[in-house]
């Protein structure tokens, strides 16, 4: 593990350290005048375009009460801000709510003291719904500086309300990580990955460099082309242990993809009676779990099944089965716990922001005595909805089960342009989705303002990139029943078409 820190203890650290209140600042929900050009506690430093483009109105966060915002009819750029004094010297944290549109050239929330102003960027929220983002910075001189900074095009709006500053800082997120469950196949066939500087070089290694401490691999029971299964995971393993990094197994309990639409038996299992069935998945989960501790890599967190929405193994553990269901989870969970005293067990849902959905299934597996320690979520936002909608039931999950989650799957597409035969996932309408451009500067602020809203919350984990090394090389297609599959992954990757990294890798570095 990184810096050879145990699992439990970087899980340990807090979002914010010390005392939790301080004074000021001012007006921090612009509640004070009503609508004004001139709230009380904050200046408007003006830039360019309309001095008047930062302005209190009604429509504050939760629906009711003021906002600041940022508005003007033609292109602007305007700086709100307030100086707070007599502070101790020493770490702050400062949240608030915004909501943006998008198009702005630059749009964020600055701290500052008498060192570098440390900034956070306003993510797209879809003009909708309104996030919290947060942002620290060490006071020395007992002064600081909150600032709301908007660089934009005529017409583009942003919101802000319910400032607050915390003494303490704010942590990176601890799992920084990605599933790498077909670099080796990719590499077999004659995958290669370049360094910023042009040198070829482990992809793992590039993905560590640039901030990535954690790697998730899948197992597959008994694939056809014998990737994804023990003997490869245990391959794999060694090599992300050797870079310093985590270990999450993903168990599919399949021979091939597992997910919300199809939960697929592996072929050994599909006539057992369901005692049998329950032994088998213990086995199998004892059986990968024991081998990677008995060769040194033990797993931090073993999540018990993909994406399972709709139960796994149908149909005895279909959702609408769901003593089978729980059984089946029981019986896995039990087999991590026996294996390994120090992993984590995760339970894994697919649509990050259906907070009725999640209620509903996790009820129904804790009333049916399913433990587990950690809540996966999968987040796509071309398939899954808003950013506000995923930190919405990520606050909310987190304290109505006391449970520590984390975004275990997010990705956005770089390109529209196609590197292989195979048509891509990841095209113009869901560009259009998305809401982000299809290009490298897309790719960055989407997974940027995913990983922005997840670090506000305080039980989050982290946020991890699905399949960032699956470039599109021939025979290291998706299906592993047939060699002459493609790719339908390449344009979601974070290397391009020529093996480099692409500017999204940066945001692993928190």
């Amino acid at each position: 593990m990184l810096g050879k820190i145990l699992l439990t203890l970087v899980m340990a650290i807090p979002v914010y350290s010390g005392p939790s209140s301080v004074a000021g600042p001012a007006n921090p929900g612009f509640e004070s005048d009503g609508a004004t050009q001139a709230p009380t506690g904050w200046s408007e430093v003006s830039g360019t375009g309309h001095g008047d483009a930062s302005f209190v109105e009604a429509g504050g966060h939760g629906g009711s009460g003021f906002r600041l915002t940022h508005w003007a009819a033609t292109p602007y750029s305007v700086r709100t801000e307030q100086r707070l004094t007599g502070l101790a010297n020493g770490q702050y944290t400062l949240t608030v709510w915004v909501r943006t549109d998008s198009g702005q050239n630059d749009a964020y929330v600055a701290l500052r003291s008498s060192g570098p102003e440390q900034r956070v960027a306003l993510p797209r929220t879809g003009g909708t719904d309104w996030v919290q983002i947060a942002v620290s910075t060490k006071v020395t001189r007992h002064e600081c500086t909150i600032s709301f900074v908007s660089d934009a095009n005529a017409g583009n709006w942003a919101h802000f309300d319910d400032v607050s500053l915390t003494r303490g800082g704010l942590r990176k997120l601890p799992l920084r990580g990605a599933d790498v469950s077909t670099l080796k196949k990719n590499e077999d066939f004659g995958a290669a990955y370049f360094d910023s500087r042009g040198r070829q070089r482990d992809a793992l290694a590039i993905l560590k460099d640039s901030g990535m401490n954690y790697a998730r691999l899948k197992v597959w029971v008994d694939p056809a082309d014998g990737y994804n299964n023990k003997a490869r995971v245990l391959q794999m393993a060694r090599r992300i242990r050797a870079q310093g990094m985590g270990l999450i197994i993903d168990f599919h309990y399949s021979d091939s993809w597992a997910d919300p639409g199809k939960q697929i038996k592996p072929a050994a299992w599909a006539s057992l009676p369901f005692p049998e069935l329950r032994q088998a998945v213990y086995d199998h989960t004892y059986d990968v779990l024991n081998a990677l501790k008995r060769q040194g890599t033990p797993a931090d967190i073993a999540q018990i099944g993909n994406e399972i929405n709709g139960g796994m193994l149908w149909p005895d553990g279909r959702w609408d089965n769901w003593d089978g269901l729980a059984a089946l989870l029981v019986s896995a969970g039990d087999a991590v716990r026996a294996t390994h005293a120090g992993t984590r067990v995760m339970v894994h849902l697919a649509e990050g922001g259906n907070n009725g959905g999640h209620r509903w299934w996790l009820d129904n597996a804790i009333s049916r005595g399913v433990t587990f320690d950690v809540i996966g979520v999968s987040h796509y936002i071309y398939w899954h909805g808003s950013l506000g909608s995923l930190q919405a039931n990520l606050f909310d999950l987190t304290t109505r089960y006391g449970k520590d989650i984390a975004v275990m799957e997010t990705a956005y597409g770089f390109t529209l342009a196609e590197n292989d035969a195979q048509q891509n996932i990841f095209n113009a309408s869901l560009e259009q989705a998305g809401g982000y451009p299809a290009t490298p500067r897309g790719q960055l602020s989407a997974f940027r303002d995913l990983y922005t809203v997840v670090n506000a919350v305080p039980r989050a984990l982290g946020v991890f990139y699905w399949e960032p090394t699956w470039t599109a090389i021939e025979g290291a297609g998706w299906d592993p029943t047939d060699p002459s599959s493609g790719d339908g992954w390449e344009n979601q990757a974070l290397f391009d078409y020529t093996g480099h990294p692409l500017p999204a890798m940066a945001v692993f570095g928190g």
